[in-house]
């Protein structure tokens, strides 16, 4: 079985979505009303988080494929 390159898998882009989005509330163009730190803070966890996701799901497909193969 041909292993799809990273970027084209879904996993790619439902990650992608919360990445952009953390990216935003972290680069501080959205308002804040509440203290500035808050966004920031909540765009790096949620950043971090799903960076941290997509790696472990695509290790987890890769691990498979491998086992499948062998």
């Amino acid at each position: 079985m041909m292993q799809k390159p990273g970027w084209k898998t879904s996993e790619f882009w439902l990650t992608t979505i919360p990445v952009v989005l953390g990216a935003v509330a972290a680069s501080g163009i959205l308002d804040d009303t509440a203290t500035p730190w808050d966004n920031k803070l909540v765009g790096l966890a949620i950043s971090v988080l799903a960076a941290l996701g997509y790696g472990a799901m695509r290790t987890v497909a890769k691990t498979k494929s491998s086992k499948a193969e062998q």
